[in-house]
């Protein structure tokens, strides 16, 4: 009987889950690892924040997966990875014997040389420690204590998450609070083409936002940041949206990673130093085909983390999996308003927000188990 962990109950895992319950693997016994029983899809958190969705819209119930993929589920975080005796180790100090692991853990935001980051920021990674945070800005803001929230990280993040929470707040009708958005890029959405940034430049300026691009932040306060230079600028509330960051325990496990510190796999999804460690979404990189850290690339991978994790289990070899560099991507714009994004092409309006509101829900319905 060969032990399979899950570490991680990412997107692609829950995947791996569904695959399992569809058609159990002989001879394995399956543990799920992960600290919270409800993950959220991150494609529909933007719509959460602004008020569209409902918490048990957008969230997948992990308990049920597990049991119909006949998996052990430990309510708990992975904290580090003894390769020599193969054992997951827990945040609470349990120890999980494993044949095969897989990692799906998701990745954390850059601190970078920013001070005071950690200590004052609204980090919107882990999503799960956000949305209660958001919960606190709504209530100050509705008392009247909150004039101004900073974002920091001009990428889709920071965009989506400021123009959700501006929404939210104007619709409840909120005493007025303006934004501020900081990127140390050259302009907001870095990785797409120009007519987008236009776009979302037009729709942010029509809700009093001109994003402060090229201007880096150095440091964070309870009273605002700090520009590189020394400008300050006043918030009552600074949310951190910027580029993704390796899981800090992965350094003593060691996987041999890339050079941001992500596990380095190969096309089959599994670790380049260890065979028997796969893994997938934001917390690896595979080597010969890098690709940005998001929701649409883990998605992808899910299947063929199934399938290889399947084979490896009856000691066939596991078989390499190829993705397109490219993804379509829906960005929301606050209300029920939509830019897609796809090479050079952009694309707006109500009817891209009900395109995406349809993939969304239909991605979240599939793994839908009666508890």
């Amino acid at each position: 009987m060969k032990r399979l962990v899950l570490a991680g109950g990412g997107h692609s895992h829950i995947a791996v889950l569904k695959s399992f319950g569809d058609a159990p693997p002989g001879g394995a016994a399956l543990c799920l690892l992960s600290p919270h029983r409800h993950i959220a899809y991150s494609g529909m958190m933007p719509g959460l924040i602004a008020g569209h969705y409902s918490w048990a819209d957008c969230h997948i119930d992990l308990e049920p997966l597990a049991a119909r993929a006949r998996a052990r589920f430990v309510r708990d975080a992975a904290a580090g990875i003894d390769t020599a005796r193969r054992e997951v180790i827990t945040a609470g100090g349990e120890r999980i014997a494993y044949d095969l692991v897989s990692l799906d853990t998701g990745s954390t935001l850059q601190v970078g040389e920013s001070r005071g980051v950690e200590a004052h920021a609204i980090c919107v990674k882990p999503i799960e420690r956000f949305l209660p945070r958001w919960e606190e800005l709504r209530r100050s803001a509705h008392g009247g204590g909150l004039r101004r929230i900073a974002v920091v990280g001009g990428g889709p993040a920071g965009v989506e998450v400021l123009l959700a929470m501006r929404h939210r707040l104007a619709t409840e009708s909120a005493p007025a609070v303006n934004f501020a958005l900081f990127t140390d890029t050259p302009h907001i959405l870095a990785g797409h083409n120009q007519r987008v940034r236009r776009a979302l430049e037009r729709i942010l300026a029509a809700r009093g936002v001109e994003p402060r691009a090229g201007r880096k932040v150095a440091a964070v306060s309870a009273g605002g940041v700090e520009l590189e230079g020394g400008e300050r600028i006043e918030a009552q509330a600074t949310v951190s949206a910027t580029g993704p960051a390796a899981p800090a325990w992965i350094v003593g496990t060691g996987l041999r990673t890339d050079a941001h510190g992500f596990v380095a796999v190969n096309d089959r999804l599994q670790a380049l130093s260890h065979p028997e460690v796969f893994a997938a979404g934001d917390v690896a990189t595979i080597i010969d085909q890098p690709r940005p850290k998001s929701g649409v690339f883990a998605v992808r991978q899910g299947p063929a983390l199934a399938r290889n994790l399947r084979l490896a289990l009856a000691g066939a070899t596991p078989r390499a999996f190829s993705s397109s560099s490219r993804a379509l991507a829906l960005i929301s714009c606050g209300e029920r308003y939509a830019v897609a994004s796809w090479e050079w092409l952009a694309l707006e309006g109500v009817w891209v927000w009900r395109w995406k509101d349809w993939i969304d829900r239909r991605f979240v319905a599939q793994y839908r188990v009666a508890a």
